[in-house]
């Protein structure tokens, strides 16, 4: 074969091969943005369905950092007893095998009111808007994850101080200074965010032995939400929910209105306050 034709067979073949490869890849990208499109749809109507998929097939999974990511969008920041609040109930929430539709079939009561709650609130779509979380004034950084047969989970954190000065030396004093004492500089601000986040993500590979007590507990679950009318305050013309109003003069007002004590769920815990003149 003379040696020009034997070039052009061989620049005809390359041209062959790379349009075969340029189509094949044409059908795949068209193949892969239907395919793509019908993920889609699909993926608007699960979470039509369940809002929530996203952050169960994270649980599943137990992808913690993912889960943590997600949290820290609630919360504000990163920080120690938020990576708590989401390891413990996603151990709480594998354990019990549950999923929460925000209707109350599963019940969350928590001991606290730090930061370990908004990892529980998060992870177990438990909150108090849903009806589905219980804040009790214990104290205590634990919580009890329960079904509406009263099977439960309680999680207790322990004592885990250890860990912040074996990974971040002088976070304490830092913590000490910036949240307790509110002195902190915006550079010691920095520097606690940064720190917080680093021990917060590291202790989401601590076993879970060594961070909590779980127990199997069998509780009473509170019966389901009631649904209150709402009735027209008669100074200041505001709807109120009828157990919540108070009578002057023969008719119902609000409590601010009236003037008396409530109950008021603050930074320190549960305590009576009074609306201020």
């Amino acid at each position: 074969m003379p040696k020009h034709t034997k070039l052009v067979h061989q620049r005809f073949h390359v041209l062959a091969t790379c349009r075969y490869y340029f189509f094949t890849l044409v059908l795949q990208l068209v193949a892969l943005a239907r395919n793509t499109e019908r993920s889609k749809d699909n993926l608007e109507d699960e979470f039509i369905q369940n809002p929530r998929y996203v952050i169960e097939d994270a649980i599943k999974a137990r992808d913690l950092p993912r889960l943590l990511a997600k949290a820290g969008e609630l919360h504000g920041h990163f920080c120690p007893f938020l990576a708590l609040g989401v390891k413990a109930a996603v151990q709480a929430v594998n354990e019990l095998g549950v999923s929460s539709t925000g209707m109350e079939e599963v019940i969350a009561i928590i001991e606290t009111n730090n930061c370990f709650s908004d990892g529980v609130q998060f992870v177990t779509g438990c909150s108090f808007g849903n009806n589905a979380l219980i804040y009790r004034d214990y104290g205590k950084t634990a919580f009890t994850l329960a079904k509406r047969n009263g099977e439960a989970v309680r999680v207790s954190v322990k004592d885990i101080s250890r860990f912040w000065e074996e990974r971040e030396p002088g976070a304490q004093r830092l913590f000490q200074k910036v949240v307790i004492e509110r002195q902190g500089t915006n550079e010691d601000q920095r520097r606690l965010r940064e720190n917080w986040r680093r021990i917060g993500f590291t202790m989401l590979d601590i076993p879970d032995d060594e961070l909590f007590d779980v127990t199997r507990v069998a509780i009473r679950v509170p019966a389901y939400s009631r649904i209150f009318a709402s009735v027209k305050c008669s100074i200041c013309g505001e709807n109120v929910m009828e157990p919540r109003t108070r009578v002057q003069n023969g008719q119902p007002v609000c409590i601010p209105c009236s003037g008396r004590e409530y109950n008021q769920l603050a930074g320190d815990g549960i305590s009576l306050a009074r609306k201020e003149d």
